[in-house]
This record gives C-alpha cells, sequence and structure tokens, in this order.
C-alpha cells in the first residue's frame, strides 16, 4: 500500500497561488485540500482552478471543518506567529511563510508549541535553496573555506508600489513602515549565511548578540509626494518611522561577525541576494541580480589563480567548481526545481516539508532555526531605539537534543 497524501490547506490565497508549480511537482505526494482568505473574489479565482476545494473566508472554521493534514501559512506576517501556533494545537503540520514571528514572546510560544506537539514545522525560507547558496553551503561544510570568519547578506528591494493598493489605500507593507523601526526582513539575508556557519547544528555556531543602525526615511515620502501630491498624509517624512536603510551587525559565539543591510525603498535596480563568505582558506561574493555581465565570484587559497599576499590573487566563477561541489539537491532534482519559483527555492521547501513529515525527521529550516532568524525583527527595533546598542539573542534551541 502506497503513502497517502498529505492534505493541504493553503490560507493566503494571493502568495499561495505562487506555489502552484511547486505543488504540481508534487501532486503525488500532496493533496490541496482547503484555502482561506478574505477575498472572494481570490477564492473564486481557486475554485475556477481546483474545482473541488473547500474553501473559506474562516480560518478558525477551516481548521474546525476542512480535513487538511497540513497548514500552508502565506498571509501577512503580522498573522504568522499565531497562526501558526493555532494550526499546530489543532494537530496539524505547518509550512509557514516569512518570517516566523514578530515578537520574541512569539518566538518562545512557537518553539513551545512544537516542542509539545511534535508536530513539523518548518518556515519556507527559499532563499537558503538558491542553486548558489546550496553550492556554497556544500564547499563549506567539506571545509574548502577553513573556519569561517565574516558573511553578508542583503536585501535590496524597491518596495514603494507594494505599499499602496490599486485603490490607493495603505496596504499592511506600508502600514508596518509608518509605525515600525529596524530590520524588517531579515530571514532571506541571514538564512542562507546561518546554514553555511551551521547555526543550531552539531559543532556549529550560535547568534548571540546583534546591533542595528537605521538611516532616516526619505524615499517612501518622495515617492508618495510624486504618486499622490504634496497634501497625502504620508507625503512627510515625519509619517515614516521605517528608515530606507537598516543595517545590522551579528556576532556569533565563535567569534565570527555577519552583517546584514535591508532597503525596501530606496530607487535603484534590484539586489535581493546579496551574499559575501570569508573564511581562512576562501572567499566569496554574489552576483548583483539582473546583471548579466556579472558571475558568482570564489577564491580560494592554493587552488585559484595567484596568491593572496602578493596582491595578484584572481576570482574564478563559482560555476566552474559545479563538476565537485554542486549540492546534490541541484544534481538530482535542478531541472524540475528550475521550473519552481524564486530560483528553484519553492520546490526544495515543498520537498523537505513533505519528507520531514513522511519520515518523521528534522526539517532544514526548523522551528529553532525560524524564530533565531525572525528574532532579528524585534530586537533590531529594541537595538535602534537605544541608539544602535547591542542586544542579548535568545538562545532559542536550548532544548536541542
Amino acid at each position: 500500500m502506497g503513502r497517502q497524501p498529505v492534505k493541504l490547506a493553503v490560507v493566503g490565497g494571493r502568495r499561495g497561488a505562487a506555489f502552484d508549480r511547486a505543488l504540481e511537482a508534487f501532486e503525488e505526494r500532496v493533496a490541496l485540500t482547503a484555502i482561506c482568505d478574505l477575498s472572494e473574489e481570490v477564492l473564486a479565482e481557486w475554485r475556477a482552478r481546483f474545482p473541488d476545494i473547500q474553501t473559506f473566508v474562516s480560518y478558525d472554521e477551516m481548521l474546525d471543518k476542512s480535513d487538511c493534514t497540513a497548514v500552508f501559512i502565506a498571509t501577512p506576517v503580522f498573522l504568522h506567529a499565531q497562526q501558526a501556533v493555532q494550526a499546530l494545537q489543532a494537530g496539524k503540520h505547518v509550512v509557514s511563510e516569512v518570517f516566523a514571528a514578530f515578537t520574541l514572546d512569539e518566538c518562545w510560544q512557537l518553539v513551545e508549541t512544537v516542542e509539545q506537539t511534535g508536530l513539523v514545522y518548518m518556515m519556507a525560507e527559499n532563499y537558503c535553496y538558491m542553486r548558489p547558496n546550496m553550492m556554497v553551503l556544500n564547499m563549506a561544510q567539506q571545509g574548502v573555506f577553513g573556519e569561517l570568519t565574516y558573511a553578508e547578506g542583503a536585501y535590496i528591494h524597491d518596495c514603494r508600489d507594494l505599499m499602496f493598493s490599486a485603490d490607493d489605500q495603505w496596504t499592511w507593507r506600508g502600514t508596518w513602515r509608518t509605525r515600525s523601526i529596524g530590520n524588517g526582513y531579515p530571514t532571506h539575508s541571514l538564512g542562507p549565511v546561518a546554514q553555511w556557519m551551521g547555526v543550531n547544528r552539531p559543532g556549529g555556531d550560535r547568534l548571540v548578540s546583534t546591533a542595528t543602525w537605521m538611516s532616516r526615511p526619505r524615499a517612501a515620502s518622495l515617492y508618495v509626494r510624486d504618486r499622490f501630491g504634496v497634501d497625502h498624509p504620508a507625503a512627510s517624512d515625519e509619517s515614516w518611522k521605517m528608515g530606507d536603510t537598516a543595517t545590522t551587525v551579528i556576532r556569533t559565539q565563535k567569534g565570527a561577525v555577519i552583517v546584514l543591510r535591508v532597503d525596501w525603498a530606496s530607487a535603484r535596480p534590484h539586489n535581493m541576494t546579496h551574499y559575501v563568505l570569508q573564511g581562512t582558506q576562501a572567499s566569496y561574493i554574489s552576483a548583483r541580480r539582473h546583471h548579466d555581465r556579472e558571475d558568482h565570484l570564489i577564491w580560494i587559497d592554493g587552488v585559484s589563480p595567484g596568491s593572496s599576499p602578493e596582491g595578484d590573487a584572481q576570482w574564478e566563477p563559482l560555476w566552474d567548481y559545479s563538476a565537485q561541489y554542486e549540492h546534490p539537491y541541484w544534481r538530482d532534482w535542478g531541472a524540475q526545481a528550475a521550473d519552481a519559483g524564486h530560483g528553484g527555492g519553492d520546490f526544495f521547501v515543498l520537498k523537505d516539508f513533505l519528507d520531514a513529515i513522511e519520515t518523521g525527521s528534522r526539517p532544514p529550516v526548523d522551528v529553532y532555526d525560524a524564530v533565531t532568524w525572525s528574532s532579528i525583527v524585534p530586537l533590531s527595533a529594541q537595538s535602534v531605539a537605544r541608539g544602535g546598542a547591542p542586544v542579548d539573542i535568545p538562545n532559542f534551541g536550548k532544548n536541542l537534543a
């Protein structure tokens, strides 16, 4: 007798619809059972594509009446933690969009609920699964970089058009930027870096303290003036609390330094996948996105051309080492993953979530990873409010075996 498919319910139909190609790739392992969204228009679109799907406006009703065994949470970020806790308490496995929790209390509640229920919780940090990030992970795990000492991650994406709806009302993103400070979107940048450093893994590292500095808000108000005029309530700089750019510095238990940058507002080409990794034996720098004249670059001491002290060290394309260091995921499933969203990340998120449910194993981005990376959001706000003073990062994985 074959294994029964995981019955999946999606809450948040707009973002959830972006997983359609990944869902199709695993149609024998997952059955799309229910959809929950506040918009009847969105529900109608799902019914048109999946005539047998159960549709709900109420999340409580969906958990109570649908026959789902797992929930994919794709709602605004403020709702993720409480909806995940509610689903776990209802006996459902959870895969949640980023980030996992908005406050430290939510982080601890999520950890405690997963530990109490024993169910699978995974955060859908798809940037961890992009091909270059996984290849660098494989190289780091094989010791190519030596001791890891420094890393960077940045998410630079002009999202000002997403702050307002088609009828010129504030969306949750816009409202958030008028009320919050700090680094509001760290996990795309931190997730791959933390995995490279083995954070929360045996023999790996742990994040211990962090500090954040924020620039003044300018770009959002300028955008509002151009789009709506100077009389709009958000046309003044004082309307916005979140600055254009936030820079976060993290210190690890082993003495490595991580620098994160997020910029959702400045006018410039997107660069949502900037990474740097420095070790005692090798260095990596990612290409700028949408710049076809650049490549991901690597230099390995004693292997790559030139010598660092003499000043003639020469970068090489990362892909020159793919035959030796391509991550097994991309070697085995790269063709299928390439057709899914977020550079293949959506495919591998769903694959690992289903694997964890079916085998009872720990998912690669588990609850301890999710809350550790997500905690930068409230901790960065604390640091900014204190003038950039460092704050401790809790050890959420203290109960890890």
